[in-house]
């Protein structure tokens, strides 16, 4: 696959620009990782030190998605006034609308919706903002129940978009990661699979996904991890293994291609990436391991910060 030979000798961690695209978010730690006034400005400015640093750093992928408020207009202007950073790799998300208005106390903060005219219209935001830098475009969020599994005339128009060289994927959320993976490599239009990258949570926390991401791995998918540190469980208090040492457990899995840092300052992003030196072993930190649903109603519970 033509992006992983882009990534080849880079970083195996990427950026993903959920936590400083807009200024509401679940991670932990918000109150004092970001400025006390998030303006737009404030936020864009911290993003482009971000993206700079990891530049500089090795990293290649970047991630961000419609639903991520400014997330892809602040990468776009990074791209502009860096015409140096043509290596770079962009992946984006559709499926999700970003509703909160710029604020943090929103009720409602996003939208899903997997029809094909939510498709047309954000693949046609997404272009406004990132031109032809878009690589990857994915689903947001596929879930088993989604109608983006049976729809055969968005199956047509993702085709196309693949046909002009992006690469579709989906990314998972839920207790049934796997179930929505393996239904998702399944999907064929004029006999070849339509989805060659899958983007899933898996973490210490979490680790249900795993042989469901080992099979799209050997199915010749791009395998991308987000969540890895737990919306920052794994990161702070008394128990947990560090950001580091969760964001190795998961370099360590041998399916994985990208592992996303969400790093919302210098510091954690530099942290996050002393994990590409360390050598862990993840059966250390077996009995963190719970019930999928458990998991997914405590992350539910996670008040937007």
């Amino acid at each position: 696959m033509e992006i992983v030979d882009r990534l080849a000798g880079a970083s195996r961690i990427g950026l993903g620009l959920a936590a400083v695209g807009r200024p509401g978010y679940i991670n932990l730690g918000r109150a004092a990782d970001l400025p006390a006034e998030r303006t737009v400005e404030a936020m864009r400015a911290r993003a482009h030190v971000l993206l700079d640093s990891a530049y500089a750093a090795g990293i290649r992928y970047f991630d961000v998605a419609r639903s991520y408020g400014r997330a892809e207009e602040f990468l776009a202007q990074w791209l502009h006034a860096r015409p140096d950073a043509g290596d770079v790799v962009v992946g984006s998300k559709w499926g999700y609308t970003y509703t909160a208005g710029w604020r943090t106390d929103a009720e409602v903060h996003e939208v899903k919706d997997h029809g094909a005219a939510t498709f047309d219209r954000q693949l046609g935001e997404t272009r406004a903002l990132l031109g032809d830098r878009l690589d990857l475009y994915q689903i947001h969020s596929l879930t088993p129940d989604s109608p983006a599994l049976h729809d055969a005339a968005l199956h047509r128009r993702l085709a196309g978009l693949a046909a002009q060289g992006t690469v579709i994927g989906l990314s998972t959320s839920g207790p049934a990661q796997a179930e929505a993976i393996r239904a998702a490599l399944g999907v064929q239009v004029d006999g070849r699979p339509l989805f060659r990258s899958v983007q899933a949570t898996w973490n210490l926390l979490e680790p249900s996904a795993g042989p469901a991401l080992a099979e799209a791995h050997d199915a010749g998918c791009l395998v991308i991890v987000k969540e890895a540190l737990a919306n920052g469980r794994l990161a702070v208090g008394e128990h947990a293994p560090g950001d580091a040492a969760a964001l190795a457990a998961v370099l360590h899995q041998s399916w994985a291609t990208i592992v996303l840092s969400g790093a919302a300052t210098g510091d954690q992003l530099a942290s996050n990436l002393r994990a590409e030196q360390l050598a862990v072993d993840p059966a250390r930190w077996k009995d963190l391991a719970m019930p999928a649903t458990r998991y997914w109603q405590e992350r539910s519970r996670l008040p937007w910060r």
